[in-house]
């Protein structure tokens, strides 16, 4: 989710309450629903965002982690070699 559905979200429900404010009766309770309904908008766009964003950040991590773990297995296998000659040396010597 991007700002321009937020901004799509806030224009809705603006247009919403000036429909309804044409209507007779009191706006006041209308145009107080419309505010708390562009308040929980605006509050669930910022969530999804930040799922968004947290899931970005662990496509990262795992990124991370999984260059990480093939660096040391290469480390890992570049260690048993010399290990290996090593051992032949001494075994020779």
């Amino acid at each position: 989710m991007k700002v321009p559905l937020l901004f799509l979200l806030a224009c809705a429900a603006a247009l919403a309450a000036g429909a309804r404010a044409d209507s007779p009766g009191e706006p006041e309770p209308l145009v107080k629903k419309m505010q708390e309904f562009v308040q929980k908008a605006s509050s669930m766009a910022k969530s999804a965002l930040s799922a968004v964003r947290e899931s970005e950040a662990a496509r990262q991590a795992r990124r991370w982690l999984e260059e990480g773990a093939e660096l040391a297995k290469q480390r890992l296998a570049w260690a048993k070699e010399q290990l290996a000659e090593l051992w032949k040396r001494a075994q020779a010597a």
